[in-house]
């Protein structure tokens, strides 16, 4: 089940790269990051209520709601759009990679859970891996201010992101079941997304190109509530430092994606840095695989 939703996460993931990338134009980011998280609380809350599966939650417990929608589902995102306007998404993609080196180290300062030497030689080989594959886009875009405020912005959402997911683990909890604790941070996510919008300005009207729409349903969908399901299932299973290593995966799926849509051309160094990113998958999960071939099956 591990290695299936881990599949889930970086497959949904790796795709919104260039879906994010298509929603970028005329209208503000913040009202299409509105309309995602939005749509997305919405397909959930349904879901939730068909199947029987809805949940009270204590008053109390709003305050990890709250905190959760404001990391993981508005800060994170507003950082990471705004970013994509500075740099290339696969600038971005690299820099969000790093999740697995904030998740380790915001484990050691908040929770006092010193990282393995193996997750930090693991997490190295990823991100070293992925730095080779887009290595042609680090050493071509200039050191102009423009590419300074990309990627700070991009640090920025990465660490909000990290830091959900801390959030997530006391969100879920005294009785809340996954989904419920997911579908009310994204009820708090729309609700500060919304005072964003206002207090910029802008209306609430976003893009009706078929391109747009198609872009927004997925990311929604399956960007949002497939992808943040399956990713906080695996942070309950099997924490959220080796769960981060998906941060380091989903670029590939990117980087494939930009070669059939948007003519990405293979060098050495991106040849060299795929098998880097195998490589630390394994010196990870090594322990966990060897446990999940010694259980027996259920």
């Amino acid at each position: 089940m591990t290695a299936l939703l881990f599949s889930i996460v970086v497959l949904a993931w790796g795709l919104t790269w260039y879906a994010i990338h298509l929603e970028l134009g005329p209208v503000p980011t913040e009202v299409s990051i509105f309309w995602r998280i939005f749509l997305a609380a919405m397909l959930l809350w349904v879901w939730l209520v068909a199947t029987g599966r809805w949940r009270r939650a204590r008053f109390r417990q709003h305050v990890w709601f709250a905190a959760l929608g404001l990391t993981l589902f508005c800060a994170n995102f507003l950082f990471l759009y705004e970013a994509e306007t500075c740099v290339p998404s696969g600038i971005v993609a690299v820099v969000f990679s790093m999740a697995t080196v904030f998740n380790a180290l915001n484990q050691w300062l908040f929770r006092g859970i010193r990282p393995s030497v193996r997750v930090l030689a693991g997490a190295g080989l990823g991100t070293a891996g992925v730095a080779l594959l887009f290595a042609d886009h680090l050493t071509s875009i200039g050191a102009d201010a423009a590419t300074a405020m990309g990627i700070a912005l991009a640090l920025a959402g990465t660490f909000c992101f990290s830091a959900g997911n801390l959030v997530s683990r006391r969100a879920i909890g005294e009785g809340t079941t996954l989904p419920n604790a997911l579908v009310r941070g994204m009820a708090w996510g729309s609700a500060f997304l919304a005072i964003v919008v206002i207090g910029g300005g802008h209306g609430f009207v976003p893009g009706l190109s078929i391109s747009y729409l198609a872009a927004l349903l997925y990311l929604a969908g399956i960007g949002s509530v497939v992808g943040f399901l399956a990713y906080l299932s695996l942070i309950s299973r099997i924490g959220p430092e080796r769960a981060a290593y998906v941060t380091v995966l989903s670029p590939v799926i990117a980087l494939g994606v930009s070669t059939l849509l948007e003519g990405y051309v293979w060098t050495a160094a991106a040849v060299i840095g795929l098998p880097l990113i195998l490589l630390g998958n394994v010196v990870i999960f090594a322990p966990a695989l060897r446990r999940l071939a010694g259980s027996p099956a259920s």
